[in-house]
């Protein structure tokens, strides 16, 4: 899910056994995003897809951070083709040809009690990653769109490193974006986040340079990196239900995440797949 700047500017350092928690949670999120993964066909809903993430996240001993997050009413946001991010998951079907991307964080509560009744706001160590997936067969340039998205993704958690400005993150994410034959339209209202005892903290992610952003990556931070690209232009819009982002031009859109920790043990991907 996406910051829009709701942090109060203090860049949280974590220690050795709060980035335990967090890793726990990373792979809380990595296991039910295989999960939908496989669940993705012609005919599910995104409703489904939202239960069979809940139940997955409980089951494991996590509570999901999007749950009442803001009144928001999914455990995972389901964006459908133009639809960028915070798609709010009910009874659309999936159709053959469609690009979902589906965003998941998960919380390991402080209390263990809480896992089974918490959502959002429940004290703890957060994860937030996201994946696109074609349903059935896709166009070309939509299977494109998305391997370009999530190999930005991986440009941005390369340049990750003790000492590193994090406006180099941004560039790598900008500068492999634009490396490819394709322009894309590089999503500038969203962008990644701090992370950790809370889902968006500072420091905010852009996903291209910006200037005046000086913050120096240090061991301790921990970053949501996730770029979002279109087909046509970067401009979006927010629908009526107050929550969905759309490319303004229809153009349809990708968007991947994971969260990166910077741990005294060195650069850890909390959200990756365990295979």
């Amino acid at each position: 899910m996406h910051a829009h700047g709701d942090d109060d500017g203090l860049i949280e350092l974590k220690t050795s056994e709060q980035f335990e928690a967090m890793k726990q949670a990373g792979k809380v999120v990595s296991r039910t995003l295989a999960l939908l993964r496989s669940a993705v066909r012609p005919g599910i809903t995104t409703g489904e897809l939202d239960r069979i993430a809940e139940e997955s996240i409980r089951s494991l001993g996590a509570a999901p951070s999007f749950l009442g997050y803001g009144d928001f009413p999914g455990s995972i946001c389901a964006s459908v083709n133009e639809e960028i991010v915070h798609g709010i998951p009910g009874s659309r079907v999936l159709r053959e040809g469609d690009l979902i991307s589906i965003d998941c964080g998960a919380i390991i509560p402080a209390d263990p009690a809480q896992a089974a009744t918490g959502r959002w706001n429940t004290r703890g160590w957060h994860a937030d990653a996201a994946i696109t997936v074609p349903v059935g067969e896709v166009a070309p340039e939509l299977a494109e769109l998305s391997r370009v998205t999530e190999q930005a993704m991986w440009a941005g958690i390369n340049a990750v490193k003790e000492g590193v400005a994090l406006n180099d993150v941004s560039t790598a994410i900008d500068g492999y974006t634009r490396s490819q034959p394709r322009r894309y339209g590089i999503v500038r209202d969203y962008g990644g986040h701090g992370i950790g005892s809370a889902m968006h903290m500072a420091p905010m992610v852009f996903n291209y340079p910006v200037r005046g952003e000086h913050t120096v990556l240090a061991t301790g931070m921990a970053i949501a990196i996730e770029p979002m690209l279109t087909l046509g232009k970067n401009k979006t819009r927010v629908l009526a239900d107050d929550w969905t982002v759309v490319a303004k031009d229809g153009s349809p859109a990708a968007h991947w995440e994971h969260t990166v920790a910077l741990t005294p043990e060195g650069v850890v991907v909390t959200t990756a797949p365990e295979e």
